[in-house]
């Protein structure tokens, strides 16, 4: 899989948000990486031996306050960890970007990791 096909299955992710949700994404930039650094493998609390799929860095919508002029938040996919795991199944590439994109926006949004996996269910 190339990086252009890893990113098509990002915007394909983005563009299936119902409207109500993909209407309130505010000053994010959603971005895809190859492989998390160290710095952001202990930014999203990673125990040692575990790589992530997804990065969110940003302030979420539920706690800003004299927000005006700030940087993009980013949400970061990275494609390396999700191809390594499920490379030899293209559809179960693409469900796990779309879950990764679904979790990171969660965050955006406010919810916890516990959060996001209730309302995954």
């Amino acid at each position: 899989m190339t990086v252009k096909d890893f990113e098509d299955l990002v915007a394909l992710a983005l563009d299936g948000l119902p409207e109500a949700f993909a209407k309130a994404l505010n000053n994010v930039e959603v971005v895809v990486e190859i492989w998390p650094t160290r710095g952001d493998l202990i930014a999203g609390g990673t125990p040692p031996g575990s790589t992530l799929f997804g990065l969110y860095r940003g302030i979420p919508q539920t706690k800003r306050a004299n927000y005006q002029g700030a940087l993009p938040d980013k949400i970061i996919i990275f494609a390396g960890p999700i191809v390594q795991l499920f490379g030899d199944d293209p559809d179960a590439v693409k469900k796990q970007v779309r879950n990764t994109v679904l979790h990171e926006i969660g965050h955006h949004f406010g919810m916890s990791d516990e959060e996001i996996r209730a309302a995954g269910k």
